[in-house]
């Protein structure tokens, strides 16, 4: 999967919207993006994380503690299982093994258990291909647990837990609804919207149901998100992961060099 597409936008690009809350830090890199290039950054989720509570859970029959590893592809999965773990009084095993999509999701474990290089284990790109790379060490000798949003899972994480006949079920701790930005949309016209998921997507066209491209550059995070996105018949400028860009911020970074060269 490539970065930035080459045919990118030649006008001046000074509003986008990032699909995901605010960072807490003003170090983040995204401040950075925001001073060198000199455009604006609008932060807002287009979806909201509704937990299953865990009496709802307990209704799905999974036992966690039979599970020896949990899969998880996003800091919001990890909130929600140890959320679930706490509403049931569940004791998480020392030596439960976590498989993680990036570094970045597997540091934040670090909020809830000990960190121990040999139990946490995540893919070095952020892309599937490398998650599945360790998943394959571990796949005969662990009973996978996949933490997920119960209307959101990653379908090719899903598929080769199959393919390679893992152990696995789906732990379906939260579900994702879209959130009302209609007010933004219709008042603001970006420049570039970058989604993270199939259901920020749905929740741009639940918004605004006539929305059309219209120039408007596409970034999109993750393998199913590129699939939605082309799928619905839009022009997607921004794929990542790749090995040029780990990041939608890097992805973002490589596409706005790229347009001012074209100036």
């Amino acid at each position: 999967m490539s970065g930035a597409k080459k045919s990118t936008t030649t006008k001046t690009i000074k509003k986008i919207l990032i699909s995901q809350a605010r960072p807490e830090s003003e170090k983040s890199p995204y401040f950075d993006l925001e001073r060198k290039h000199s455009v604006t950054l609008f932060f807002q989720p287009l979806i909201q994380l509704v937990p299953i509570t865990g009496k709802d859970f307990r209704k799905t029959k999974i036992d966690i503690v039979e599970y020896s590893a949990v899969i998880f592809t996003s800091k919001n999965a990890i909130d929600h299982f140890f959320r679930t773990c706490d509403e049931l009084k569940v004791n998480i095993s020392q030596d439960t093994k976590y498989f993680c999509i990036t570094e970045s999701v597997a540091l934040y474990l670090q909020k809830f258990i000990m960190y121990r290089k040999r139990k946490v284990f995540f893919g070095t790109d952020g892309s599937n291909k490398k998650l599945f790379d360790v998943l394959n060490k571990h796949k005969l000798n662990e009973k996978f647990l996949y933490v997920c949003s119960e209307n959101q899972q990653d379908n090719d994480i899903v598929n080769w837990l199959k393919e390679h006949a893992c152990k696995f079920e789906l732990g379906y701790m939260y579900r994702s609804v879209s959130s009302d930005i209609s007010a933004l949309l219709n008042t603001t016209t970006f420049d570039i919207i970058c989604l993270f998921t199939p259901s920020g997507l749905k929740s741009l066209f639940d918004n605004k149901p006539d929305f059309k491209q219209n120039g408007t550059a596409i970034g999109a995070f993750g393998t199913n998100t590129c699939k939605a996105v082309e799928d619905a018949g839009l022009v997607l400028h921004i794929k990542v992961p790749s090995p040029q860009t780990t990041s939608m911020m890097s992805g973002l970074d490589q596409f706005l060099s790229l347009s001012s060269k074209k100036k």
